[in-house]
């Protein structure tokens, strides 16, 4: 696990090993999630990169039982 300081200027520095392990380029966005006191650096990964990301899955066995007896297929 890394650690950074914040600086005056409420900025930080991603490290070096996590930025090969991001594969993060300069100028590239990141969202920032907080939750519970927690925060978290997400890249964002543009739409066209997804393309095919689900290609031969089904969504078989994905509905709880109880949706299957509310929503019979």
């Amino acid at each position: 696990m890394s650690a950074v300081t914040v600086s005056p200027k409420y900025q930080i520095v991603i490290p070096r090993e996590v930025r090969e392990r991001l594969r993060l380029k300069p100028g590239q966005k990141l969202k920032l999630l907080v939750l519970d006191g927690v925060a978290t650096l997400v890249p964002v990964v543009p739409i066209e990169e997804l393309r095919g990301i689900g290609q031969g899955h089904t969504y078989e066995g994905y509905r709880e039982e109880e949706d299957e007896e509310r929503w019979p297929s």
